[in-house]
């Protein structure tokens, strides 16, 4: 009997496969064929699955933010069983840092995402570029919460803060992908921010 076919698990398997290509030569620089040749796969049917460079670069990228949703829950279930606000966001933060192989991927194929779709008009179009506006609405509503139990100051502003703290993660990945700093020095500096709005337990 022939062997039965998952759909789901072939496309998922290409999808890591963009995500590792992209890691080491950047997204610029990808093609289909390439992304075939790491997954073992032939070049016709990446092109069966997702008929476009766009399409295979979407899916790549949603799989991508899936996968750090779930970095940002283990780390938020490793600071026990009511970790808070405070050590939620910073769970957040953390985990977009370059900091290990996979986190790496992440950071430099998003941003490098970001980068092409300003020149790309396909790629702008893409609902995954509402994804940072979702974290900022994640880390707010983190911070209102942490407000509300007295935890952060009445006169701080959530919205604006949540900002700084995102564009503060987004920068220090530039600089440690660049090695302007290590991984630990960016650490160091995200809790410093996170302690200049409410003191508190963080992660290890």
């Amino acid at each position: 009997m022939p062997k039965r076919v998952d759909h789901d698990e072939r496309r998922t398997e290409i999808g890591r496969a963009l995500v590792r290509v992209a890691g080491r030569l950047g997204l610029h620089a990808v093609g289909m064929r390439d992304v075939a040749a790491e997954a073992g796969v032939s070049l016709r049917l990446v092109q069966y699955y997702f008929q476009t460079k766009e399409k295979l670069l979407l899916y790549g990228l949603q799989q991508l933010a899936e996968e750090f949703g779930a970095r940002v829950t283990a780390r938020v279930r490793a600071a026990g069983d009511t970790p808070g606000p405070r050590a939620t966001v910073e769970a957040l933060l953390l985990a977009s840092l370059p900091i290990d192989e996979e986190s790496r991927a992440f950071h430099l194929v998003y941003t490098s995402y970001a980068v092409l779709a300003v020149t790309d008009e396909v790629l702008a179009a893409q609902p995954f570029l509402q994804n940072p506006d979702a974290a900022e609405d994640a880390v707010a509503g983190l911070l209102a919460q942490a407000q509300d139990a007295g935890l952060v100051g009445p006169d701080v502003d959530v919205r604006t803060e949540a900002v700084v703290l995102l564009a503060t993660a987004a920068g220090l990945g530039i600089s440690v992908l660049t090695g302007q700093r290590s991984a630990e020095a960016a650490v160091a500096v995200l809790r410093h921010c996170l302690d200049k709005l409410f003191p508190g337990p963080s992660l290890g």
